[in-house]
């Protein structure tokens, strides 16, 4: 192993016997049969694999640690028992815990895992590896696990949502998440079931990056059934964790997941959320960094649009496209295919729209003076079978000719 400066890494001996992984979150409060202390490691990144890993230690206090012993993750395992205890927040149990770290983990065996499952383990003194902006948090990852050499850039947007999700919600999660991609933004989301499986979809369909955050250890597939999206995620993007191999996901795990997620990005945008969840604690931590929050409206009446209406009664941008999120942000909105429309056409008639072919004229011609129609209408009016008018209403909505409202109706896009 190489450290981070370039030189052999030589880990100190065990001081006792090494336990399994499963056992690293084993604690002991019973100081007077604790073994000797052990020798610190000398390496930072060293430091960072074990400090990440270590029971009763995580960002806040080593945010702390920092803070008084000095910001070198090395300084933590060399400092005295006294000298520990006198830095605030941190008791005997995680004092302990840092002189007598070989109890609780092995690095040599987590070196061998991640070096035989072809993971990487990042820290934030390396560029490009670790997320730019992950670094500008109050309690950013120790390191991460990566399942590819992501280059990360600044352009990242956080898409989220209920996993008890609509067809509405699914449909523009997805839409969102083909136009950011093909805009160059990277898409990050969960990978849970759900809003962010069809965030993470619609980023692929467009053949741009998307970055997945787990709130397991990368070894573990969660959902299962999302395993082939893995597959894929890891080769457009990244799949990535901060938690050591083995680890489970929990009622902890999902919190501190979701404040990588928005951490990372520089908007979150929040498609179907009830009041309480992910999303919506995705959504404070957001508002805590400093983040853009965006929401989608939905229906008044269903559950999963209640916190996507809270969070815009609170101050959160609503939106409904792309250009709306981009223009929030400061940036220049996509080319779309221009269109020309007379909103005051009577039925029946409508007026040309740049970029539209014979087929998605007559759709228009049947949609002009603001009616709003479903498939089975406009299937009915113009005679097109509803599964190749399905395409045809797809590409329309991508090339920004119609929208389809919250009901499941479409209509001419207004400019």
């Amino acid at each position: 192993m190489v450290g981070s400066n370039g030189l052999p890494v030589s880990f100190p001996p065990p001081a006792v016997p090494l336990i399994s992984l499963a056992a690293k979150q084993v604690h002991t409060n019973d100081t007077a049969t604790m073994p000797e202390i052990n020798p610190p490691p000398t390496d930072t990144k060293i430091a960072r694999l074990i400090l990440n890993a270590l029971p009763n230690i995580g960002p806040v206090s080593c945010r702390r640690l920092a803070d008084a012993l000095g910001g070198d993750p090395v300084s933590f395992f060399r400092a005295s028992r006294e000298r520990l205890l006198a830095v605030k927040g941190i008791g005997p149990v995680a004092a302990d815990t840092l002189l007598h770290w070989r109890t609780h983990f092995n690095p040599e065996r987590e070196l061998e895992e991640i070096a035989a499952k072809s993971i990487r383990f990042v820290t934030p003194e390396e560029e490009p590896g670790y997320p730019p902006l992950l670094r500008e948090i109050y309690d950013p990852p120790l390191g991460l696990y990566s399942t590819s050499e992501f280059i990360w850039g600044a352009r990242c947007i956080g898409i989220v949502g209920s996993r008890h999700f609509t067809a509405y919600g699914g449909a523009m999660a997805r839409t969102l998440a083909r136009e950011l991609a093909a805009s160059g933004w990277c898409v990050v989301s969960g990978m849970a079931r759900g809003i962010d499986t069809a965030a993470h979809q619609g980023a692929l369909e467009a053949g741009g990056p998307t970055v997945a955050v787990l709130g397991c250890g990368l070894d573990i597939v969660y959902p299962p059934e999302n395993r082939e999206l893995y597959r894929k995620i890891s080769q457009s993007g990244a799949v990535v964790s901060e938690f050591f191999l083995g680890r489970q996901a929990d009622k902890q795990t999902f919190p501190m997941r979701n404040r990588i997620i928005s951490g990372m990005s520089r908007a979150v945008v929040v498609v179907e959320s009830d009041l309480s969840g992910g999303s919506m604690i995705t959504a404070r931590f957001a508002a805590e960094q400093g983040r853009t929050v965006c929401a989608v409206p939905g229906r008044a009446d269903q559950a999963t649009s209640r916190g996507c209406h809270a969070l815009i009664r609170d101050g959160a941008t609503l939106v409904s496209c792309v250009d709306e999120i981009l223009e929030e942000l400061g940036e220049a909105p996509r080319a779309p295919v221009q269109t020309e429309l007379d909103l005051n056409a009577k039925p029946g008639r409508a007026s040309p729209a740049k970029g539209a072919d014979e087929n998605e004229q007559k759709i228009l011609q049947c949609l002009s003076g603001g009616l709003s129609l479903g498939v089975d209408a406009l299937s009915e009016q113009t005679g097109y079978p509803i599964p190749a008018l399905m395409g045809m209403l797809l590409m329309m909505e991508l090339n920004r000719l119609i929208v389809k409202n919250p009901g499941g109706l479409y209509e001419i896009r207004a400019r």
